[in-house]
C-alpha cells in the first residue's frame, strides 16, 4: 500500500442509546474515541423491518383528498 493515501484504522467504541457500548475498528474520530449514536439500529424501523405510517400533519392528506379524492385514473 502506498503510505498516506488510506485514512488511519483504529478501534473506537460505539455506544448505543440505551448505553451499552461495543468495541470496533473504524476510520472515524481517533483511537479510543467514543461514538455515540443517535438513532438505535437495534430498534429504529429502517433497520428491524418496521412498517412506516403516514402521518397525517396539519390535515395535508385529508386536504388532499378531498381535493382529488373524486379523480378517477383510467377507461371509463
Amino acid at each position: 500500500m502506498k503510505s498516506g493515501t488510506h485514512p488511519d484504522y483504529h478501534f473506537i467504541t460505539v455506544q448505543m442509546t440505551d448505553g451499552t457500548t461495543y468495541q470496533t475498528r473504524s476510520t472515524w474520530g481517533q483511537e479510543g474515541d467514543t461514538l455515540q449514536l443517535e438513532i438505535d439500529p437495534k430498534a429504529h424501523p429502517a433497520w428491524t423491518g418496521g412498517r412506516g405510517q403516514m402521518l397525517d400533519a396539519g390535515g395535508q392528506v385529508a386536504r388532499f383528498n378531498k381535493r382529488f379524492g373524486g379523480l378517477t385514473l383510467g377507461k371509463k
